[in-house]
């Protein structure tokens, strides 16, 4: 069965000289991996002692691996969002997870880079818009994709039918499964995404044949979330073909099938490298690796049996450090020095301004990022954030800020800062607000400007424990629930 992105290599040369985009000789291409809820202490690099990731180690060992990256929320849709629009959520349209779709105006990480000459592609769990919205992938600047739009169907790692767009059919539409669906488990889709994956980088490998235009691919893996369906139907909502190479170890089925899927992607970021020095374009494509928050207690895991969170206190959907501090390594060959390990003070929204740099384009007017690739080079960061900020309206309003190392969390409207100096604190067990005033007034001042107001995303008290927005549970391929 074809992926959507195989056997496409036929007419590339004409559909290339059709767009009439500028070519890029040797600018680097892009890979952008994004894992789903892996928790900052997952892989071994970051301290995982138990669940074996070498692929991504070995990344981290031949690249720069950072420590205070932080993810643009503590759940799926407005995370994702500020990652594609370079805003923090004081500032992005998506503040939550609802039925909400990017807009025509909006400027993203797809368009930015396609305008630019890249082409640009999708493969994995978009959840910014569904079909026949303003906020599906191409009409956000990727021309080929292959994946889920509606976060909730994403839940399902064995569903029927997956959305795909080609801009050389042009094809828009489901591709269906048949093997999948009805108790039916045949193709993973996890698999079907490395394998298109792997299709993608093959067929717009940068050559004579289309001017070396180089490629954009956004990789936006589902793992490790859970099937939250499944979980309530069975107690296991953690969907993969095998747990091995955990199968005989004395744990929870639940929590081998986690370490399993950790695995598996980690096995498939390896396969994406490995095809790139085959190719002979490692040295010229800068690959990042991420997740879009910290870990999930869904589908029966418990995140402390395998201390996802690391030391960090927190897990998904909340704004201490665990929901929002996510791994983030880089790979470039002889641009990124091996080996390095950088405290740089960054997050989500910092992404598209050091994309824009790397690929020589200008940066889009009116974001909150930074562009850190002084960092990658080894130079210094002159030009940093005065603060990081995120807002969540799940359970009510809440915020959080970092300055320096100092953090700030706010759980609902007009309650006391609680304040953690993260140097001394890294698992923020001593609110020390009280000794600090003068550190309380500066935040007081952050959480006060640091956003514009917003109808869809008003200021409330904690009126229920659900996101108020989010409407009710849907049937896959429908509008979302929640993450």
């Amino acid at each position: 069965m074809s992926l959507g992105f195989t056997g496409w290599s036929q007419g590339l040369t004409n559909s290339i000289q059709a767009t009439n985009l500028p070519p890029a000789p040797r600018r680097p291409n892009i890979i952008l991996i994004l894992a789903d809820d892996l928790g900052y202490g997952d892989l071994g690099c970051y301290g995982q002692a138990r669940i074996k990731t070498p692929n991504l180690d070995q990344m981290a060992a031949g690249g720069m691996r950072f420590t205070q990256f932080y993810a643009g929320s503590t759940v799926c849709a407005p995370s994702r969002c500020s990652l594609m629009t370079g805003l923090h959520t004081g500032h992005a349209y998506i503040r939550g997870n609802a039925n909400q779709a990017l807009r025509p105006d909006d400027v993203t990480l797809g368009k930015m880079l396609k305008e630019g000459g890249f082409r640009s592609g999708l493969i994995g769990k978009w959840g910014l818009g569904n079909e026949n919205t303003t906020g599906v992938p191409q009409r956000q600047g990727f021309e080929e994709f292959l994946g889920y739009l509606d976060q909730t169907h994403a839940h399902d790692y064995y569903t029927d039918r997956l959305w795909r767009y080609d801009f050389r059919t042009p094809y828009d539409g489901p591709m269906v499964f048949p093997e999948n669906g009805a108790g039916r488990k045949g193709s993973y889709t996890h698999d079907l995404f490395t394998k298109a994956a792997l299709n993608f980088i093959k067929i717009n490998k940068p050559d004579i044949h289309n001017k070396y235009r180089p490629f954009f691919l956004f990789l936006s893996y589902t793992i490790p979330h859970a099937n939250n369906e499944e979980g309530r139907a069975s107690g296991n909502g953690m969907q993969v073909p095998t747990d091995a190479p955990y199968s005989s170890e004395p744990w929870p089925q639940t929590e081998k099938n986690k370490a399993a899927m950790i695995t598996r992607l980690d096995g498939d970021v390896g396969r994406v490298l490995s095809l790139l020095k085959e190719l002979k374009i490692d040295e010229n494509t800068l690959v990042i690796f991420t997740s879009d928050n910290g870990p999930h207690k869904e589908g029966g895991v418990d995140p402390k049996f395998l201390e996802s969170s690391g030391k960090l206190r927190g897990i998904k959907r909340d704004l201490y450090e665990g929901g929002i501090r996510v791994p983030l390594i880089v790979q470039w060959p002889k641009r990124v020095k091996p080996g390095q390990v950088s405290d740089h003070l960054g997050a989500f929204w910092d992404i598209m301004p050091t994309f824009a740099d790397v690929a020589g384009l200008k940066t889009p007017k009116g974001i909150d990022g930074i562009s850190f690739l002084p960092v990658l080079r080894g130079q210094a960061q002159t030009n940093q954030h005065e603060f990081l900020y995120w807002e969540f309206h799940e359970g009510g309003f809440k915020q959080a800020a970092r300055m320096g190392d100092w953090k700030a969390v706010r759980l609902k409207p007009n309650a006391p800062l609680e304040l953690y100096n993260l140097k001394n604190d890294l698992s923020e067990k001593e609110n020390v607000a009280d000794q600090n005033p003068a550190i309380l007034e500066k935040f007081e001042g952050y959480f006060k400007t640091a956003r514009s107001e917003s109808s869809d995303w008003p200021v409330k008290g904690p009126e229920s424990e659900v996101d108020p927005k989010a409407p009710p549970a849907a049937a896959p391929g429908k509008q979302p629930a929640k993450s």
